[in-house]
């Protein structure tokens, strides 16, 4: 199956748990086929966790979770060398890290030392453990959820940190008529236990190479680079945004034109990714900050140059 048929499958899948969010669960999709790691911030009780869990079923693969907590270490997230006595010698014990899809719920409730452990595998998808590398299977993809900063008992994501999540999306309350739905037993965790994978690691990895090789204008590139210039001159947030935010911007629009089933990029795809993409990356030290920056970004948009192609 080709890129476009995989993601709009894991998109109409997905949708079958998470009723009434389909923005949030394409931008989600599109992250994935751009082999970006995905950060769910919300207020408990929405469906953060449902979604993270809806994708990783759709994609099929192995599934790991961590639950956020003040005790948690990182070799809770990464694993252990142990001396094994029969062999006499030293064992890797891999952690939950080492899966296909991870699922860190409550990011932002680990301390910031075992957030860390976090950092290597998201940008370079390989961790070092006493001294030795170990690479994770391909694909490797971070689902984390996060609590609004500022509750009890969490720790704030530092900058590298956000910059590594390829996206963040908000799911808000449902409509009215969402909300009686899950009250008549549609969507929620009924529709979760009967969901099936809609593609394989190897399937899923393949289309990301597809997604990663569709053509893109010089005139969308362009536009791109526009966007970065105009975070770097102070219109959004306190600082501009990193070249990696710029690539994953890119990245992302590619997999937001795959599901929609084109084969090329246009400047409709990176608006429609954009505040995903960058909001979090700007916000700043609170949620108050991440709500300015998605409206800064939002006017920004219209104060660059649209081209066209």
């Amino acid at each position: 199956m080709t890129a476009d048929g995989v993601g709009a499958s894991i998109v109409a899948n997905v949708e079958r748990v998470l009723l009434g969010k389909g923005e949030q669960v394409r931008l989600v999709v599109a992250a994935l086929l751009a082999r970006g790691h995905v950060l769910i911030e919300d207020a408990p009780g929405v469906g953060k966790t449902l979604l993270a869990k809806a994708v990783a079923r759709s994609i099929g693969g192995t599934v790991g979770r961590v639950q956020g907590t003040a005790d948690l270490l990182p070799a809770d997230i990464t694993g252990v060398t142990i001396f094994d006595q029969e062999r006499r010698d030293w064992d890797f014990r891999a952690g939950p890290l080492f899966n296909h899809v991870l699922l860190v719920d409550e990011i932002n409730r680990a301390t910031p030392r075992a957030q860390s452990a976090l950092l290597e595998a998201m940008a370079e998808a390989h961790v070092t453990v006493d001294g030795s590398q170990h690479d994770l299977p391909e694909p490797f993809l971070v689902l984390a959820t996060q609590n609004p900063f500022g509750d009890a008992g969490t720790f704030p994501l530092i900058a590298g940190e956000y910059d590594r999540f390829a996206v963040s999306v908000s799911l808000g309350l449902p409509g009215r008529e969402v909300e009686r739905a899950l009250l008549r037993g549609s969507g929620g965790l009924a529709a979760l236990d009967e969901l099936a994978a809609v593609t394989d690691p190897t399937g899923l990895a393949t289309c990301q190479r597809e997604v990663a090789s569709l053509h893109v204008a010089s005139a969308v590139e362009e536009y791109v680079l526009d966007i970065a210039a105009a975070t770097r001159a102070g219109s959004v947030g306190d600082r501009g945004i990193s070249p990696r935010a710029t690539q994953a911007l890119l990245a992302v629009a590619k997999g937001y034109a795959a599901i929609v089933g084109r084969g090329y990029v246009t400047p409709d795809d990176v608006q429609a990714v954009a505040n995903a993409v960058l909001a979090h990356r700007m916000q700043g030290d609170s949620t108050a900050g991440l709500g300015a920056a998605s409206a800064a970004i939002a006017e920004m948009l219209t104060s660059v140059a649209v081209p066209s192609v």
